[in-house]
C-alpha cells in the first residue's frame, strides 16, 4: 500500500525593501496609495486570496514595519505570519528571508517558496497557481512574457554616448518577472555556494540559481503584460488606471436554497426598480424572502432627483421592517445628442438623474447600511472607460459611478458597509429600447442575467469593484468575465451597456 505524501507548504515571500527615490517620494512607493489602497496591500490581498498559499511573510524596508502591521491588522490579513525588516540589498533581503523560512523546519523538511515583489500589485491568481503547479516537478520556476520590443546591447565610448555592439535575437528574449519559485533547500542551497564568491551581485534570485547551481534547470511559467512593476512616476499612473479598469468575477451562490437562506428577512431597497434590471432585481429577491421596495417615478412616484423623496423612501423601508440591508440604484437616462445643440433643461436632466440622484442616494442610504453592515450598489456603462461622440453625458455620468463606487468603498470600509459597480454589456431594457428602438434578437443580454449577477454581488463580500457582465458565456445568459482582458474588451467595443 503506497503511503500518501503531503504536498509541502506554499510560503509567498514579499519583498518591500525598496524605497520611493525613482518614483520621487518621501515613503517606500510600496506604501504609496494606488486605487484607494497601499500598493502592498493590493498585493498582499492577491497572496491571501490565492487557495495555493498557505503563509505570507513581508520583508520590509527598515523603519517601516510598523506600517505595514498597521495594513495587515485593518485589512485583517490570516496569512500573514510575519513581517521582518529587509536587508540593504534585494540579496540580503532574501537571505534574510530564507533564514527566517528555514526556522522551526524539521531535519529533510523542505517547502515552497515564491518571492514576489511589493511593488508588482496587479499578479494574477492564474501565475500564482501556475508558479506552485510547476513546483511539483521543477525547483526553480520564473515567470517572464515575451519582448514586445527589440532588445540592442551598447557599449559607451567616452563623451561620445552609448553605441550599439548586438542586437539579439527578440524571439528567444523574455522580460522577467516575479514570482520566482523555488523549493527553500534549492535557494538556500544556491546562496550558500554564492557566499564563497567575493564577487558575487544579482539582481534576482533565479541569476543566483542560474550561476551558482548550473545543473539546476529553471522552468518559465507564462507571465502576464499587466503584471507591472511600479518603478517610475508614469508607473503609479499606469497602475492606477489599471485598477480602475480592471473587473471581477461575481461569486456564484450554490443553489436555490443559498439565495432563499441569505435574503429571508433582509430588506433590499431598489430605485429605479419599476422596469427593466431593477424591476426583475425586486421578483428575484422577493422570490428567495426578501422585503422588497421597488422604487421607481412611474409606480411609486419616486422621483430619484428629489433628495426628499429618496429620504422618505428609506425612513418608510426602515420603519416597517426595522432594517435596511441592500440599496441598489439603476434608475438613469440615457440622451443622445451633441453636446452643443443640447438645451440646458436636457443637461439638468441626465446630470441630476445620472449623478446627482445616487450621490444623494449614498449619502442617505449611509446609516442604514452601517446598522447592517449592507451594500450599495451602482451601475454603470462599458463607455465609460472612453466616453464616445453625442454620449458625452451619459459617458461621463457613468465613468462617475465608478469613481463613487471605489471612494466609498474605500470611506466606508471601516463602517462594514460594502459598495459595488455592475457594468452590464448592452442589455435589452426599456430605456435602451427607447433610444434605439427594436434591435437583432441575440444581440443583447437579458435584463434577467444581469438582475441574477446583480443578485450575486450583493451576496458577497466584494467592494470596490466593477463587475462586468458580458454575453459571451454560451451556456449562460451572462459571462462573470473578469480580470483586463473584460476591461480590454469594454474599452475597445466602447458600447453604452445599461
Amino acid at each position: 500500500m503506497s503511503q500518501h505524501i503531503a504536498k509541502p507548504r506554499t510560503t509567498a515571500v514579499i519583498l518591500a525593501g525598496g524605497t520611493g527615490q525613482r518614483v520621487g517620494l518621501s515613503i517606500p512607493k510600496q506604501l504609496l496609495k494606488i486605487a484607494g489602497k497601499a500598493v502592498i496591500e493590493h498585493t498582499l490581498t492577491t497572496f491571501e486570496k490565492a487557495d495555493s498559499i498557505d503563509d505570507i511573510i513581508v520583508l520590509m524596508a527598515p523603519g517601516y514595519v510598523p506600517d505595514v502591521e498597521k495594513i495587515v491588522a485593518k485589512a485583517g490579513f490570516t496569512k500573514v505570519s510575519r513581517i521582518i525588516e529587509g536587508g540593504s540589498t534585494r540579496n540580503e533581503t532574501t537571505e534574510r528571508a530564507i533564514s527566517a523560512l528555514g526556522e522551526g523546519l524539521a531535519e529533510g523538511e523542505d517547502l515552497n517558496v515564491l518571492f514576489h515583489d511589493a511593488v508588482r500589485p496587479l499578479l494574477s491568481q492564474r501565475v500564482i497557481d501556475d508558479c506552485v503547479a510547476a513546483l511539483e516537478r521543477y525547483q526553480a520556476v520564473d515567470v517572464a512574457i515575451p519582448s514586445a520590443d527589440t532588445i540592442i546591447v551598447t557599449r559607451t565610448h567616452g563623451e561620445d554616448g552609448e553605441f550599439i555592439t548586438e542586437i539579439p535575437d527578440r524571439s528567444r528574449l523574455r522580460r522577467g518577472q516575479t514570482p520566482q519559485a523555488f523549493k527553500l533547500s534549492t535557494i538556500k542551497r544556491a546562496y550558500e555556494v554564492a557566499a564563497g564568491d567575493p564577487n558575487f551581485q544579482a539582481t534576482d534570485d533565479c541569476t543566483v540559481v542560474l550561476k551558482y547551481l548550473p545543473d539546476v534547470p529553471i522552468h518559465v511559467v507564462a507571465g502576464d503584460e499587466y503584471n507591472m512593476k511600479v518603478t517610475q512616476p508614469v508607473d503609479v499612473f499606469i497602475a492606477d488606471k489599471l485598477f480602475q479598469l480592471a473587473s471581477t468575477a461575481a461569486p456564484e451562490q450554490n443553489g436555490e436554497e443559498a439565495y432563499r437562506e441569505l435574503l429571508t428577512g433582509k430588506t433590499v431597497v431598489v430605485f429605479g426598480g419599476s422596469y427593466g434590471i431593477g424591476k426583475d432585481i425586486c421578483e428575484l429577491a422577493e422570490s428567495y424572502g426578501a422585503n422588497v421596495y421597488a422604487l421607481g417615478r412611474s409606480t411609486t412616484g419616486t422621483h430619484v432627483e428629489n433628495p426628499e423623496e429618496v429620504d422618505d423612501a428609506l425612513s418608510k423601508a426602515y420603519a416597517e421592517t426595522g432594517r435596511i440591508d441592500y440599496v441598489v440604484n439603476t434608475a438613469g437616462v440615457l440622451r443622445i445628442g451633441k453636446l452643443a445643440e443640447t438645451d440646458n433643461a436636457t443637461i439638468e436632466e441626465a446630470l441630476k438623474v445620472n449623478y446627482l440622484a445616487p450621490v444623494q442616494i449614498a449619502r442617505s442610504a449611509y446609516k442604514y447600511l452601517a446598522e447592517t453592515k449592507g451594500q450599495l450598489l451602482l451601475y454603470t456603462s462599458s463607455s465609460y472607460t472612453r466616453g464616445r461622440a453625442e454620449y458625452s453625458l451619459y459617458s461621463s455620468t457613468k465613468a462617475a459611478m465608478v469613481n463613487l463606487t471605489q471612494a466609498l468603498s474605500d470611506e466606508w470600509a471601516g463602517d462594514g458597509i460594502r459598495v459595488n459597480c455592475i457594468n452590464p454589456e448592452r442589455t435589452a431594457t426599456p430605456m435602451r429600447t427607447k433610444a434605439f428602438g427594436q434591435e437583432p434578437a441575440g444581440t443583447l443580454l437579458s435584463s434577467e442575467a444581469v438582475a441574477r449577477t446583480s443578485l450575486d454581488v450583493l451576496l458577497s463580500e466584494l467592494t470596490g469593484h466593477v463587475i462586468d457582465v458580458r454575453q459571451q458565456d454560451p451556456t449562460a445568459d451572462a459571462s462573470r468575465a473578469s480580470g483586463f482582458e473584460a476591461a480590454l474588451a469594454a474599452v475597445l467595443d466602447r458600447q453604452d451597456g445599461v
